[in-house]
């Protein structure tokens, strides 16, 4: 029997609603700031949250150089055509981008609360992206192997690569979405993994870089959570959220099925 591939191993993504919800976050008080109750200013120092970015030389470093040279070929697949929408990762686009997995069309214009409290999510993955990308100062895969890329590498080239920024702005968003909806948990959670998984068709993140920005994405919701304008934000999405869905039409149909489809089987 062969011996299973490191990626081949149990999901990592089991449990993230657990960390997003119940782990324990550290809080840390600015020294001028008053310890009242909701006022707490939540840290995360993501940089010594996650594991290191895998070393050369490591199995899993050959690992994640596997995954992207086996992957080259969904160039120009649906799959492919799909990490290329998954790019654009603004705001309204975002919201669009789980309508099929919230099962109505998500509008940002006639969702503003929802809007602003996933833009406030959003700028909390960036935010806590941009240190830990610097101190592992990872290679994106390209840099490593040959192969084709969905967005320009050399825009890409002078970034880094773990974690990565999608992956964990798509993981928080998921996340979000699914307290709003936990009817539609499971859509939603896949849509995010979905999210994730189209840098490494991309070709633009390896597959540990994705891993870490699931990882990373539940700890800023964690940490989130910890603010007090952020449960009120969350509370009134909550209501606009309830309200929109009983009046709004289905979007269930062939479009929305062929995406079910198309991200429910990882694609490495």
């Amino acid at each position: 029997m062969d011996t299973p591939l490191p990626w081949k191993r149990p999901a990592i993504w089991l449990g993230l609603c657990w960390m997003a919800g119940c782990a324990p976050v550290q809080t840390q008080m600015p020294p001028s700031a008053p310890a009242t109750a909701g006022a707490a200013a939540a840290t995360l120092q993501t940089a010594e949250l996650l594991p290191a970015a895998p070393k050369a030389g490591s199995a899993r470093y050959e690992a994640d150089r596997q995954v992207f040279r086996a992957t080259r070929p969904l160039a120009g697949s649906p799959r492919w055509l799909l990490a290329q929408n998954d790019v654009d990762y603004a705001t309204p686009k975002l919201l669009a981008d789980f309508s099929c997995a919230m099962g109505v069309p998500l509008d940002a214009a006639k969702l503003p609360r929802l809007a602003a409290l996933v833009e406030r999510t959003s700028s909390a993955a960036d935010a806590s992206t941009r240190p830990a990308k610097q101190a592992n100062q990872r290679q994106r895969p390209f840099l490593i192997d040959p192969g084709a890329t969905c967005q320009s590498s050399a825009l890409l080239a002078h970034s880094f690569d773990y974690p990565s920024g999608h992956a964990t702005r798509g993981w928080a968003v998921g996340l979000v979405l699914t307290e709003l909806a936990p009817d539609r948990a499971t859509d939603l959670l896949l849509r995010a993994r979905a999210f994730a998984d189209s840098r490494v068709v991309c070709g633009v993140h390896n597959l540990s870089a994705i891993e870490a920005g699931a990882m990373n994405g539940a700890a800023v919701v964690a940490t989130l959570h910890a603010t007090g304008d952020f449960q009120r934000e969350l509370a009134a999405a909550r209501g606009e959220l309830a309200d929109y869905r009983r009046t709004a039409p289905s979007n269930a149909g062939p479009q929305c099925a062929a995406e079910r489809a198309l991200i429910e089987p990882t694609p490495y």
